[in-house]
């Protein structure tokens, strides 16, 4: 009898490979053979759902893409309404909320570093801009997001420019995935996620 093989399984585990050949050797290594490989599957099994690097790559990026949202989206609904809590509790959830774009365990340092080759190599690959901005702009979506619910429970600083800060905010979580990827050794998740907190920490106001 043949064997039954779930579609949605199998590209799971090929992205899992895909994902633990890019942290360890960098996208350019990430070829259909050597994920297949990884995947231990046999190169025609992969090009029955991958014709190519780059379609792997795109459904890759992708399927990151949905993780990390269906993550925030829990972080969003635990959250609950902010108005009434503590200042410190406040910038708790918004900080674990915003932690989970940041390198903190192996799963999200896996993540992290698919991102940033990803979107190195849509600087000059023009296949992959599209998504490569799309992932930029649900960022910038995301913070605003969180910062405006601190707007509205009546806790973000007064006088703040909520355009503006929310590319300062992008820009430092930019900063913090970067450098804790390329020397973890500096920046450990413990630095990384304290330097976050300080940050929304400044941007809340007292009690």
């Amino acid at each position: 009898m043949p064997k039954v093989v779930d579609p949605e399984a199998r590209r799971r585990t090929v992205i899992d490979a895909l994902f633990r050949v890019v942290v360890r050797e960098g996208l350019q290594r990430a070829s259909l053979r050597v994920v297949a490989d990884e995947a231990g599957l046999n190169i025609g099994s992969l090009r029955h759902y991958f014709a190519s690097q780059g379609e792997l790559m795109d459904f890759a990026m992708r399927a990151m893409r949905d993780r990390v949202s269906a993550r925030l989206e829990r972080r969003v609904a635990a959250a609950g309404d902010l108005a009434g809590l503590p200042r410190e509790e406040r910038v708790r959830l918004v900080t674990g909320l915003l932690e989970e774009l940041l390198p903190l365990d192996e799963r999200r340092r896996a993540e992290v570093t698919v991102f940033l080759d990803f979107n190195g190599a849509a600087r000059t690959n023009p296949a992959f801009r599209p998504l490569a901005h799309e992932v930029a702009t649900g960022t910038r979506r995301l913070v605003h997001r969180a910062l405006a619910r601190l707007e509205q429970a009546g806790a973000l600083r007064p006088g703040l420019d909520a355009g503006a800060e929310t590319e300062r905010l992008v820009s430092l979580l930019d900063g913090l995935c970067l450098n804790a990827v390329l020397h973890p050794e500096v920046l450990t998740p413990e630095r990384c996620a304290a330097v976050l907190h300080a940050h929304v920490r400044e941007l809340t106001r007292e009690d």
